[in-house]
């Protein structure tokens, strides 16, 4: 897809160096939000009358409320504290170093390639968006997703535990879409094996599960309501599953693997422990020589959870619920491969959220466990026991209330961090997708960074494309962008003609400042007629400030020589092998950097980067913000 492809290895130094620096920085940054909250609350603790800490203000801090708490359900506890486990272990998986240049090209691409038109254009956004900033958005999936995991599970009730439902919710659909393409739903091959309808669908799930008013925790259909949802989707699956010409019945097909057995060969081909490797293998030779047998146990184990799941009688819901069990993790062993491994896993895949999903469905089936009291609060004095009552009972309860606060209290801090861990990635990435070009690393990582220098530049005096003189001495009060290009060349210096035109966009009000000059860098073509075609081709002759300037091959080689250029012609008479560069020269005349101006794969996100270096030493030489 166009824009998606930065072109970069996954393990280009510069990007991985980047990328931990970011992260370290940040993470620097997470470290000092939770040092600062902790000092605050443990002033508050100090300062804080113990009658106001008693009554129940942390308490309503951590969204307790005053009035009482609803003691929290199991199905809950497990989908709350299972889902932010697998929050933060995606987060640890983005944090690898293959990211930030391999998430666009490797996995969201391939996510979308056989989806319609419209959904690859949606997602190519969402990739492209990635390979222009992909520090920025690298590092954001790390401490949004590590984030909302703390945030899960630090709060267990209250208004901040239903936020990080909602939270969660909310990223998930992000995540499904735009990095799962909706899950393959609209692609051919759809199936529950391979990780249909999208592991993060199941998140979202979760999340609004989650996020349910404490009401809705007593009521015993919810658990019916979810194993129900449940029951809708594996019957869809199976029915898929089942369905002929797909080639899930075949081991074999045509002399090739079967789509099952297809999918888990390349599985098992991923970079990963040898006994994996050898056990998923071994899963894909036997489904070759018994594809339909594999593929009947399948459909046979999904229609009968989907069946027992709908018909919500209780003697089935138990056998169900263990078959269904006892799927996730065979599919997740043999043919998931666990999900993880090859260096770009995002995740574990969706056999462990359905199995959570299933348990919390399961667990909700029992009735909800009763409120409790509010803890008592301390605004009045203690009364005085009364004749032969024992007061130390009492004595030792005020402790006890006071850890049950300090306890709340804590938690109450850590959802606030964790909340504050999650604008600590969305706020830089949000800041970068103000800008529509991509970030200077992706350039420094293809071309290196720019050399600053400080000597005077070279003189020349060459034509220009209008045929009248220029030399560079004529051009003193303005910064000049100089390269050299080959006006018949059809491979790097087109891209760097449009990369001189979009730094002068870049540039703004202050490309009236500047110069942007290129010098002919053929020996044989070399007349202003070339010149001006070029610059017809690449759209530049409507620029005021754009010069192509040429001369006698006699000039032309004095200003190569003095620039450090070398410019020979290849392949019988062909194309002309010369530098990638691009001086920046001051007011004065001064050379003040070099850009090593290799366009390298030519993607927008490289041509876009390069442009955005180039305007950038333009602004720090003119002095811009």
């Amino acid at each position: 897809m166009p824009g998606m492809n930065s072109g970069l290895s996954d393990t280009n130094p510069v990007l991985v160096a980047a990328f931990r620096a970011a992260l370290l920085h940040q993470g620097l940054i997470v470290l000092a939000l939770l040092l600062l909250l902790g000092l605050a609350w443990a002033g508050v603790r100090e300062w804080v009358p113990a009658a106001r800490r008693a009554s129940g203000w942390l308490w309503s801090a951590a969204g307790l409320g005053p009035a009482g708490r609803s003691a929290e359900p199991g199905w809950r506890r497990v989908l709350r504290i299972g889902f932010g486990v697998l929050w933060i272990f995606d987060g640890i998986l983005q944090a690898q170093a293959a990211m930030p240049a391999g998430l666009p090209a490797k996995v969201i691409e391939p996510a979308a390639a056989t989806s319609p038109g419209w959904v690859q254009h949606l997602v190519n956004w969402a990739g492209t968006s990635w390979s222009f900033h992909p520090i920025q958005a690298s590092a954001a999936a790390v401490w949004i997703q590590v984030g909302i995991g703390v945030w899960l599970i630090a709060a267990s009730a209250g208004p901040s535990s239903s936020l990080a439902g909602l939270v969660s919710a909310g990223w998930g659909l992000i995540v499904w879409v735009f990095g799962e393409a909706f899950g393959g739903i609209f692609a051919p091959g759809l199936s529950f094996l391979f990780g249909a309808p999208g592991a993060v669908l199941f998140y979202c799930a979760a999340g609004l599960l989650i996020a349910l008013p404490s009401r809705y925790w007593r009521s015993g259909h919810l658990g019916q309501q979810i194993l129900a949802g449940l029951g809708v989707l594996l019957a869809a699956m199976a029915v898929l599953q089942a369905w002929p010409g797909r080639g899930f019945w075949q081991g074999r097909a045509h002399g090739q693997p079967g789509s099952l057995a297809s999918m888990v060969t390349a599985m098992s081909q991923t970079p990963q422990p040898h006994a994996l490797s050898a056990l998923v293998g071994d899963f894909a030779s036997f489904d070759v020589a018994h594809g339909f047998a594999v593929n009947l146990v399948v459909v046979i184990a999904l229609t009968a959870c989907g069946a027992a799941f709908l018909s919500g009688k209780h003697r089935l819901l138990r056998p169900a619920f263990i078959l269904l069990l006892a799927v996730c993790l065979a599919d997740w062993v043999l043919v998931q491969d666990l999900g993880f491994f090859g260096g770009l896993g995002t995740d574990p895949n969706s056999m462990i959220p359905v199995a959570l999903l299933a348990v919390g469905g399961y667990l909700a089936l029992a009735p909800a466990p009763q409120a409790t009291a509010a803890p008592a609060t301390a605004s009045a004095e203690p009364a005085a026991p009364a004749a032969g009552s024992a007061a130390e009972p009492a004595a030792v309860a005020a402790p006890a209330r006071d850890n049950a606060g300090a306890m709340v209290g804590v938690r109450a801090l850590v959802a606030l961090w964790a909340a504050a861990v999650v604008i600590v990635g969305a706020g830089p990435m949000a800041v970068a997708q103000a800008s529509r070009n991509a970030a200077p690393i992706i350039a420094q990582a293809i071309a290196g960074s720019a050399a600053p220098l400080d000597f005077k530049a070279p003189a020349f005096t060459l034509s220009d494309q209008n045929g009248r003189a220029v030399s560079l001495a004529s051009l003193r009060g303005k910064v000049v962008l100089l390269t050299f290009l080959d006006p018949v060349c059809t491979s790097d210096c087109p891209l760097i003609a449009q990369e001189f035109r979009q730094a002068n966009q870049l540039l703004g009000a202050g490309s009236r400042n500047v110069e942007l000059v290129a010098v002919v860098a053929n020996p044989v073509y070399r007349s202003v007629a070339y010149t001006r075609a070029f610059d017809a081709q690449e759209g530049l002759s409507r620029l005021p400030n754009w010069l192509f300037l040429t001369g006698t091959l006699p000039e032309l080689q004095q200003a190569w020589q003095n620039y450090g250029i070398t410019a020979q012609v290849v392949s019988a008479g062909g194309m002309v092998a010369h530098n990638d560069v691009a001086y920046v020269i001051d007011k004065g005349g001064r050379t003040r950097a070099e850009l090593n101006f290799d366009p390298g794969p030519g993607t927008k996100s490289a041509q876009s980067s390069f442009a955005g270096e180039l305007a950038t030493q333009a602004q720090r030489v003119l002095g811009l913000p």
